[in-house]
């Protein structure tokens, strides 16, 4: 009897530390976006530690998702959608065809980077900009840094008279496209007037450029770049520009970033608490793809108005809440290192949005993601809760560097106070690559229930359940109790059999 206690104390003693059989990881390549690259360079760096073989170029939005639709590439990374790219005459077909998934990976937001100095040369580090003036400059309507919309929002002192070199990205680009959504909703007229300019005037309404070289054949003062690295280099070190970037590479590069006011009179910079508390706001379709003038004016004084989801975009199975799947990979290898990557992205992958320069996931779209693992693998979504997931935003956080400096006029009584004296700031604001502190949400003006739900009060919300990565989870503990009646049970009948055989007279 001691023989077969220890044999099934070995059984379920192997059980517990040994996960179920996985088919072999292939490697995988994936495309698009240069807004996620530096978000995705961080998670492809901790996969491939983890061995999970990926491997992701950033080559834009439009690129990457015609490459997914041709298979060229395993998946993408987007902020265009498919329909966007079909009415902009760029294609979408094969993607259709192929069959996709849109799946938020991460929160973000476009900075508004520049590089000026003051009437003594000193670097201006402190430019304030409403929502209106970004869209005229970018409009090609203000085209001076004297213009009196800008001193009007800098203490009343009119910066140098000197053209406003604007700097943008050359090629297709969903944040390009991401970009002049915002123009067209903080300036109508100026950006009606810059897409007839730039022979873009039949587009549809709501059709977005992306692509300037229109803008340039029609004289604008732009400068288009390849990538969104080569946009901040350049901002970086040629005085007198104004682009548009993710802020990741404002960080990264060390480049000013604008103060924008939003809604509600407020100047906020492009930390992760200004990106989600505007993204409460943003309005997610059934297949979460987003609509974002709600974000525009959104009236959390903590609002960063240019703010946006990003998206990978990935095969699925068909199913009744998604018209747009298809298929999954031929190759079963692919789905099962997909699966595990987009694990890994849902939970640990958020821990380092907010020093990145993004801002992690809520709640429900972690869930969400989780969702989109299972139109993939066929296998039952697994619930995330905060026993199972690092996500920052499961534990009422958002992460190390979160946090936005104070805004350097506040403490001179404010833009309007300062417009009204003309004196100007005293000193030099604080710098972009200033480290901010954890913070425990988005802040005032935000409940749980936004930061959870990241768009909608009545979205869908992740339902608790007890799951461990790598761990002893639901099919552990399904494959043990099969074990234990099929192996276990017969050997312990067996074994009381015998002892009543003993002991019989």
């Amino acid at each position: 009897m001691r023989r077969l206690a220890a044999l099934v104390c070995c059984v379920l003693i192997g059980l517990s530390v040994s996960p179920p059989v996985a088919l072999a990881a292939t490697p995988i390549l994936g495309g698009g976006s240069t807004y996620v690259e530096p978000a995705m360079a961080d998670w492809v760096s901790n996969a491939n530690t983890r061995g999970i073989p990926v491997q992701y170029t950033g080559t834009g939005s439009p690129a990457g998702v015609t490459g997914y639709g041709i298979s060229t590439i395993d998946f993408a990374g987007t902020e265009a959608e498919v329909s966007s790219l079909e009415a902009a005459g760029i294609g979408g077909k094969p993607t259709r065809e192929r069959g996709f998934q849109y799946v938020p990976d991460v929160a973000g937001a476009i900075a508004v980077m520049y590089n000026i100095t003051d009437a003594g040369g000193n670097p201006v580090n402190y430019l304030h900009l409403n929502q209106q003036t970004i869209g005229r400059i970018f409009s090609g309507e203000i085209t001076r840094w004297s213009d009196p919309a800008i001193t009007a929002t800098n203490g009343g002192k009119a910066l140098p008279d000197q053209p406003i070199k604007l700097v943008g990205r050359g090629g297709d680009s969903g944040t390009t496209a991401l970009f002049y959504d915002f123009v067209a909703h903080a300036a109508p007229g100026p950006y009606q007037n810059f897409m007839r300019r730039s022979n873009m005037g039949h587009f549809l309404p709501s059709t977005r450029p992306i692509n300037l070289v229109g803008a340039v054949q029609a004289g604008i003062n732009y400068q288009l770049m390849a990538n969104s690295d080569m946009i901040a280099g350049f901002v970086r070190n040629q005085r007198w520009t104004i682009g548009y970037d993710e802020f990741a590479y404002a960080k990264k590069y060390d480049v000013q970033a604008a103060w924008v006011e939003n809604a509600a009179g407020k100047w906020v910079q492009p930390y992760a608490e200004n990106i989600a508390a505007a993204l409460t706001r943003a309005n997610l379709r059934p297949d979460l793809s987003q609509e974002l003038s709600g974000v525009y004016t959104n009236p959390d004084p903590k609002t960063y108005p240019i703010s946006a989801y990003s998206y990978l975009m990935t095969p699925c199975r068909p199913a009744p809440d998604r018209d747009t799947c298809r298929t999954v990979y031929s190759d079963p290898g692919k789905s099962e290192t997909m699966v595990r990557f987009m694990e890994h992205v849902a939970c640990q992958g958020q821990v380092n949005m907010a020093a990145a320069g993004f801002s992690p996931l809520p709640p429900n779209l972690s869930q969400e993601m989780m969702n989109s693992v299972a139109r993939l693998s066929g296998r039952p979504a697994t619930q995330l809760n905060a026993g199972n997931c690092n996500n920052p935003t499961f534990h009422g956080s958002l992460g190390a560097g979160a946090s936005s400096p104070p805004d350097p006029f506040e403490a001179m009584g404010g833009v309007d106070k300062l417009t009204k004296g003309g004196q100007g700031p005293a000193t030099n604001g604080p710098a972009t690559s200033q480290q901010a502190a954890a913070t425990n949400g988005p802040g005032a003006g935000e409940d749980a229930e936004d930061l959870a739900n990241g768009g909608s009060k009545d979205w869908r919300n992740a339902e608790p359940a007890a799951y461990g990565e790598g761990a002893f989870g639901e099919f552990g503990a399904w494959a043990a109790g099969v074990l234990l009646v099929v192996i276990v049970t017969p050997l312990v009948a067996r074994g009381l059999f015998r002892r009543f055989r003993r002991s019989a007279p």
